[in-house]
């Protein structure tokens, strides 16, 4: 899958169970919702996925994206919203969004994998420039003598 599919799956998942939890739990306004869910999905799919997945594999992925939502939607949500259980609320859509976050993680990887396969391939086929290759022959003139 491309970089754009994996980000859209990731934005309408995290606004659908950021929908559920913020919205019809905890009387969220659906603008709140959208703008938290926008944010966190740039932020976890830049930090979490492309750069902390590369490097650590999906269970540090997974831990780092359980920091980076709580702190994401904890803050968001305090500043947007004037609910009293803001805490129970963040703990709530953290552990939802991290268990998402596993399973999504597999995929991205496995995104990844299939494009460096391409990239490598595609290196395989192109010869580079400072590897040329020369002709050699036995003759040392191209007619014949005899004749």
């Amino acid at each position: 899958m491309s970089h754009i599919k994996l980000f859209a799956l990731k934005f309408i998942v995290s606004l659908v169970i950021l929908g559920i939890i913020l919205g019809a739990g905890f009387d969220v306004s659906f603008g709140n919702v959208f703008l938290i869910s926008l944010t966190f999905a740039v932020v976890s799919y830049v930090v979490g996925d492309l750069l902390i997945l590369k490097n650590t594999g999906n269970s540090g992925a997974t831990v780092s994206d359980f920091v980076l939502s709580f702190v994401v939607i904890y803050f968001m949500t305090d500043a947007l919203t004037v609910g009293d259980d803001v805490f129970t609320a963040t703990l709530i859509s953290t552990i939802s969004l991290t268990i998402f976050e596993y399973f999504f993680h597999q995929s991205v990887a496995r995104s990844l994998d299939q494009e460096k396969e391409e990239n490598h391939r595609e290196q395989k086929n192109v010869r580079p420039t400072p590897e040329l290759q020369t002709e050699a022959s036995e003759e040392l003139y191209p007619y014949d003598e005899d004749k």
